[in-house]
């Protein structure tokens, strides 16, 4: 899977915006180069659309011109682009003399500069755990991976060009007190979870998409960029020339990961304002699993055994448990972890998803579990590349936005300068998440150590760890936010 060892301006654009745009502009060229073809892979692409109650838009003419190059779109249209931080790179060198020795000096002193945002989304466990049974549970057998950073992101955003109880009650699912608050705590979530410095990528990327004629509040514009890292786009909404558009900016952002999953993603006629979001992961293992250890075996998969690749390995790790489940983690070589979560085998993947004890777990400070015990494992879990393609408006209802999904309650005036019926019309989530032997796209910031001690290691029991049967899995960035969670019933 990888190389070898990977937007008042709506209307007419004033000629300044569109320079200002440019300026802005990042260069993030080589970002996604073939060397960043990684092992392992997992993306995400989340898109809020907004309909409209006062009529639909006409298709374009069929001798309207022909549509201009996407990018050309992308650039002429944005009212303004993010820029992301500029880290400098690990060292490529394995000489360890005055030029690398800057290099890892430069190289150390940014990651410290976003590990300063590390702890920022403290509070955000309660939204995180409730999402688990509301997007995961109830799968009928089938695979299921969603990103809760991700939709936190995306929810901040619409909190932004919400009003009234609208706003409210998107504050309230996010469990903040204010937009201050809020706004703080996503700028450090987005900070202390970016990193791109040619070891690791995580990259959370935003934009908003504005319908040609829509005046909106230039300042909610320029704050989300500022906040948020939101590029702002405008156009006609409706025609294919935007849809390309929206798809290249996914692809822009993912590395074309999801290229496949968002084939047929798209703005409906209907929509005069959308939000969408993605998260770009990649991480390797910090020790790959041996694939002469790869072996056939059997997962015992809701519809009947198959026959897959089981990945092994050996590994001091902590082992915890509770009353239903028992758990391990696989670290990543730059830090944050993969948590796999396996249910007892009298207990039912959808069972643990509503355990009150296992949704404390996975946002929990593992240090402080009560049980956990350092024990010899014995891992054994099979390989998967697997994708969800979701629709969130109905557990989003579940969880209290009502009122942005209803046409005569929903308030978006905070953005929307004119008076326009807007609410919220869908919400479409896509995730791919592949893991094999060397690694897992994902965040990933490690501090490597070792210990300088003369004694023997302790003897520690031996368990084997064989996720032969449906299980959990939640993926970390090096803060230990969860990027992914997800169920897998068919490796």
């Amino acid at each position: 899977m990888r190389s070898e060892k990977l937007q008042d301006a709506i209307g007419m654009i004033d000629p300044d915006l569109v320079e200002r745009a440019e300026w802005l502009k990042p260069s993030r060229k080589g970002r996604f180069s073939v060397k960043w073809i990684a092992p392992v892979a997992a993306v995400l692409v989340f898109a809020i659309v907004i309909g409209v109650l006062n009529g639909r838009r006409d298709p374009l003419p069929e001798t309207a011109e022909p549509p201009t190059p996407v990018l050309s779109v992308l650039d002429a249209c944005a009212l303004a682009q993010a820029t992301y931080p500029i880290m400098a790179r690990y060292p490529s060198s394995n000489v360890w003399d005055e030029e690398r020795q800057q290099q890892y000096q430069a190289w150390w002193e940014d990651q410290n500069k976003q590990k300063a945002y590390f702890g920022a989304g403290q509070g955000l466990e309660d939204f995180f755990s409730s999402t688990v049974s509301v997007f995961l549970a109830d799968s009928n057998g089938e695979n299921r991976v969603y990103s809760p950073l991700n939709l936190y992101m995306a929810l901040a955003m619409l909190a932004e060009a919400a009003g009234g109880n609208s706003r409210a009650q998107i504050l309230d699912v996010l469990g903040v007190d204010s937009m201050e608050t809020l706004r703080t705590q996503a700028n450090g979530v987005w900070n202390a979870n970016y990193c791109d410095d040619g070891t690791q990528t995580t990259v959370l990327a935003s934009s908003l998409w504005l319908e040609n004629g829509l005046s909106v509040q230039r300042e909610v514009v320029d704050r989300l960029a500022n906040t948020y890292y939101a590029s702002s786009y405008q156009g006609n909404l409706g025609g294919e020339e935007m849809n390309e558009a929206l798809r290249m900016w996914v692809n822009q952002q993912t590395g074309n990961f999801l290229e496949e999953q968002i084939g047929d993603l798209s703005f409906s006629k209907d929509t005069v304002m959308a939000i969408a979001t993605t998260l770009y992961f990649r991480a390797d293992w910090s020790a790959d699993f041996s694939k002469k250890a790869t072996k056939e075996s059997v997962f015992h998969a809701p519809t009947g055994d198959i026959t897959v690749p089981f990945m092994n390995q050996k590994l001091r790790e902590t082992y915890y448990w509770g009353e239903h489940f028992a758990a391990v983690s696989k670290s990543f070589s730059q830090g944050g972890s993969m948590w796999l979560i396996l249910p007892d085998e009298d207990v039912s993947l959808n069972d643990l998803l509503t355990d009150e004890e296992t949704l404390r777990f996975i946002t929990a400070k593992k240090g402080d579990w009560e049980n956990q015990r350092l024990m010899e494992v014995t891992l054994s879990m099979p390989k998967f590349d697997m994708s969800s393609n979701l629709e969130l408006s109905g557990g989003l209802r579940r969880m209290g936005l009502a009122d942005c999904f209803n046409p005569w309650k929903a308030d978006f005036s905070s953005i929307v300068a004119d008076d326009h019926d807007i609410f919220l019309d869908r919400v479409d989530h896509r995730v791919r998440v592949s893991v094999d032997e060397e690694g897992v796209e994902g965040a990933s910031v490690t501090l490597l150590g070792a210990s300088d001690s003369a004694q023997p290691p302790p003897e520690v029991d031996e368990i084997d760890f064989v996720l032969d049967r449906p299980f959990l899995f939640v993926i970390t960035g090096g803060d230990g936010l969860p990027l992914f969670i997800g169920t897998v019933n068919q490796p």
